[in-house]
């Protein structure tokens, strides 16, 4: 089952997720998927993106492959915040514990005087973005 964690009324967060977790996504009522982590990061065990897409669009949601490692660029940054402006909502984002996709999504936000806000959202959620208050 997946760990779904809730930011705000339009952004989740999940650790990796399998294709059998979509069925309780598409439940809860999410309509997009971003997959933020690479295929393979986690070996072979790891689920691939193909068969989570497959059943996404099976299920009628949005899925989009926005793989990265590390800290993500301006390029990742631009993409995530084109994606939460233009993907039917809510958006579940995963990655291997959230916290690149979290990450990512916060960083959408930086120089708009949000930082508290978004700390706030995240620690709600079970993060501590507080590191990255400087850059909000």
């Amino acid at each position: 089952m997946a760990d779904i964690r809730k930011v705000t009324d339009h952004f989740s967060v999940a650790p990796q997720i399998s294709e059998d977790d979509v069925d309780q996504i598409a439940a809860a009522g999410f309509k997009t998927i971003v997959a933020n982590r690479p295929d393979g990061e986690g070996g072979v065990d790891q689920p691939r993106m193909g068969s989570i897409r497959t059943r996404a669009e099976e299920k009628g949601l949005t899925f989009v492959a926005l793989p990265f490692s590390g800290a993500p660029t301006p390029e990742i940054i631009e993409r995530t915040q084109s994606i939460l402006s233009e993907a039917p909502a809510p958006v579940l984002a995963y990655c291997r514990t959230g916290t690149r996709s979290i990450t990512a999504w916060a960083l959408t936000y930086a120089g708009q005087g949000q930082a508290e806000e978004i700390v706030d959202a995240a620690a709600g959620a079970g993060y501590d973005l507080s590191g990255l208050q400087r850059l909000l």
